[in-house]
């Protein structure tokens, strides 16, 4: 039997756009930003990391982190990022959604601080606390991916929905790009202050006692954005469908709304009202008739683009120096080497990933999140083969615009397809008292495929018969990007389940002003 939506859910869904949606786009947003830069600036370090503490004089090569070490640094955060999406997910919808997203951003802020305090000077301690810090930093950032998805769809109206929930996700490009202004920024000033020789002239004043302080610099100024957001997110009252649905508190949920619209919603109509949110489980029969086939299309895609996304993301260096787009690490030293990595990578996100978040903001309500989807998974296999199958033409010196073109526009359609409609619609399409522990399942299972990304493709990509020091052979860098390519068209395949959410209430899409008996099954489109 259908039953009416609150008035307080119906004024959100019209609210006209207004001050108080780019103010929760920008609290929200920030969270992102910090999240991507704490998430991505590893990958920035990671050779610097392997001068300093790995380097050995009795070799003529400039030191790099050991295969497992590597593996844990990269991966690591990866890992708590993981369990603090399926933890924070699940406390989101229990204690509510406010109360729980300050929590997450003072984890961060510490642990990004006690990352770049990591004991010692010898290898062995300072990786181990430089992981076991990352890790709880990956557990926080983990819980601020659901929450903000969900207060972000829960405070917005219908219309517009999907391009606020898409530019606060955008912040993240923003926050890659930082990580790399920082890093040119840091490493070209103590470059200058404090001149050295390049690794084949003098192997051991190539590296320079300040260079690690270069790191830690680095790493630890993520918590600079993250501090400054901390007061307006504790100002921000209780979004209204927690509070109306789940708490059952219709009249606050009213008084709080009336305040943030500038608007009176009827007094009377909602102490009249009675909150129609569901009561059964996640694990109900209800539940997987209603939403089974959704959160196989979330949690799926999710995986499926992470795998790709993260192995394209935490490994450029690599992918650039195999290219020959960086020069050989005995040319330079240590802070160049750091100086040349963040450039590179500055203006893949600068061309490619950037832009491809923005283009999502602006389209994502006319096209719509089906749609973008399945082009983006398309293109990305396209771009993808394109480089895969002319691999040892475009290596070769002189044909590496190619292949960084090429290369940057799997980042422009990763970000203006699936990178940003995975987050989106877990956020629309299921019901308020699982919203935040659906949308952490599916960006768990999305890390899941992250790891295997992060830690999968370093082994994978070694080269057949003479791999890196410390590594043992894998299939190669051509076979390893056939075979994201491959990755990618089964994200293809399955988006073909997702549903478009596009104009249309989230009680509507979850099926929360209808019974039981109305409830259909969920469709692919």
């Amino acid at each position: 039997m259908a039953t009416e939506q609150l008035n307080v859910l119906k004024a959100l869904d019209v609210a006209k756009t207004q001050l108080y949606h780019f103010k929760a786009v920008v609290i929200a947003g920030m969270g992102f930003f910090t999240d991507a830069y704490d998430l991505f600036c590893i990958a920035l370090v990671t050779k610097l990391l392997g001068r300093i503490y790995y380097t050995d004089p009795a070799l003529n090569e400039p030191g790099h982190l050991p295969a497992n070490v590597s593996a844990a640094v990269n991966g690591v955060a990866l890992c708590g990022t993981l369990a603090g999406q399926l933890f924070f997910g699940w406390l989101g919808d229990k204690l509510g959604r406010k109360s729980v997203y300050g929590f997450t951003l003072i984890l961060m802020v510490l642990c990004s601080i006690a990352s770049g305090l990591s004991f010692g000077h010898e290898a062995k301690g300072v990786m181990g606390t430089l992981c076991f810090f990352r890790f709880w930093l990956g557990f926080g950032v983990g819980g601020d991916n659901p929450l903000s998805a969900t207060i972000m769809s829960e405070y917005a109206n219908k219309k517009t929905r999907g391009t606020f929930i898409a530019a606060v996700f955008a912040m993240q490009g923003f926050g890659i790009l930082f990580g790399t202004i920082v890093t040119i920024i840091v490493s070209s000033a103590f470059r200058h202050a404090f001149p050295a020789p390049p690794f084949y002239i003098d192997a051991a004043a190539s590296i320079g006692p300040e260079a690690d302080y270069v790191w830690r610099i680095i790493v630890m100024f993520g918590t600079i954005p993250a501090a400054l957001t901390y007061y307006w997110r504790m100002k921000m009252p209780e979004t209204a469908r927690y509070t109306a649905l789940i708490a059952g508190n219709t009249k606050q949920a009213t008084s709080d709304m009336s305040k943030v619209l500038n608007k009176e919603i009827s007094e009377e109509a909602a102490q009249g009202e009675r909150a129609t949110g569901d009561t059964w489980g996640l694990f109900s029969r209800q539940f997987m008739k209603r939403h089974g086939v959704h959160l196989l299309a979330t949690t799926s895609t999710w995986f499926l683009l992470d795998v790709a996304f993260y192995s394209q993301n935490l490994f450029q260096k690599d992918i650039f120096t195999k290219i020959g787009w960086i020069p050989p690490a005995k040319t330079m030293n240590a802070l160049e080497e750091l100086y040349r990595i963040a450039r590179a990578q500055a203006l893949i996100a600068l061309c490619g990933t950037v832009p491809g978040y923005w283009f999502t903001v602006a389209f994502i309500d006319i096209i719509g999140r089906f749609w973008i989807q399945l082009m983006g998974f398309t293109m990305m296999t396209i771009f993808m083969l394109a480089i895969a199958i002319p691999y040892d033409y475009l290596v070769k010196p002189g044909h590496h615009t190619g292949f960084v073109v090429l290369y940057g526009l799997t980042f422009f359609f990763a970000n203006f397809g699936p990178n940003s409609t995975t987050f989106i619609v877990p956020a629309e399409i299921f019901p308020a008292r699982l919203r935040s522990t659906c949308h952490g399942i599916s960006a768990a299972t999305g890390k899941a495929g992250a790891i295997i990304g992060a830690f999968g493709f370093l082994y994978a990509s070694q080269d057949q018969r003479k791999p890196e020091t410390g590594y043992s052979r894998g299939i190669g860098m051509r076979n390893a990007l056939f075979v994201l390519a491959g990755t990618n068209f089964l994200g293809l395949l399955f988006s073909l389940l997702v549903p478009e959410s596009k104009g249309k209430s989230l009680e509507e899409l979850s099926k929360e002003n209808v019974g039981d008996d109305d409830a259909i099954a969920p469709t692919g489109v």
